[in-house]
């Protein structure tokens, strides 16, 4: 209890400075408190914990890992998690385990998932590191360096889509149609304005107001009903930037299959 009781405090704190009024008590109803419990039971080294961990997890893990090698050489790395997982001894004789990262914040599988993700990610690096480098040109040239991994990116993805769909529902009909002209229908921004009888700068104008009415609801939206901090709000933005994944722009804004096959030059 003393183990959960810090790993709690040390999630929470996470929140705390300047945290707004129940923000905190949003933070912690969030939490997976389930799997941080059992993480905390396995770092002190409790028998049947690690019994019940090795049961529910070692399944999954070895699947993660034939998602990412399919060839089988990725399990070698699942099963090295469990020594980092019980903990090596440091210089002082004292185990650090690997589950003192682990704060709740996802489920314990999406959590391990990452971890083996970039365990994967960083032996390719080193093994990399004693190939010589291919010419720019060629097509063996490394790829660029992964972006970090996010353990709640699908989530974050999910909650976005929730509240793009329901600020979009909020605004006026114009808005949207203008939105669905510009976005989706990919008309010019003279094609957009002829259509809904303004000139081509007012099309300009109001779809930067209707942007910024998005972005400020979006934001309200998963500050306010999501309880999420201002951190997590930015890391919401910031999958979306990198990878707007599954996110349906005709289906947020209502568009059925009469839109235009191929977008019009936008030079014109």
């Amino acid at each position: 209890m003393h183990r959960f009781a810090e790993a709690l405090e040390a999630s929470a704190g996470r929140v705390r400075a300047g945290a707004q009024s129940g923000e905190l008590e949003r933070y912690l109803t969030a939490l997976h408190l389930e799997d941080l419990a059992l993480a905390c039971a396995c770092a002190a080294g409790d028998e049947s914990a690690w019994e019940h961990f090795v049961f529910e997890q070692r399944p999954l893990l070895y699947r993660a890992a034939d998602a990412i090698d399919p060839g089988g050489g990725a399990r070698d790395l699942a099963d090295s998690l469990y020594a980092e997982l019980f903990g090596l001894r440091d210089r002082a004789g004292e185990r650090q385990s690997l589950f003192r990262y682990f704060h709740g914040r996802s489920s314990l599988t999406t959590w391990l998932r990452a971890v083996l993700a970039q365990r994967h990610v960083d032996r390719l690096r080193t093994n990399r590191r004693l190939e010589a480098l291919p010419d720019e040109d060629s097509s063996a040239a490394l790829p660029a360096p992964s972006s970090p991994i996010e353990p709640d990116r699908d989530r974050y993805l999910e909650l976005i889509r929730q509240a793009l769909e329901r600020a979009v529902a909020h605004l006026p009909p114009r808005d949207r149609l203008r939105l669905a002209c510009y976005y989706a229908q990919a008309l010019t921004l003279a094609e957009t304005g002829r259509l809904l009888g303004e000139h081509e700068a007012t099309s300009s104008r109001q779809l930067a107001r209707t942007r910024r009415a998005i972005r400020d609801d979006v934001e309200r939206q998963l500050r306010v009903e999501c309880g999420l901090t201002d951190i997590e709000v930015g890391q919401c933005f910031a999958c979306v930037s990198q990878d707007a994944g599954p996110l349906d722009l005709n289906q947020i804004l209502d568009i059925g299959s009469g839109r235009k096959e191929s977008a019009p030059d936008r030079s014109t």
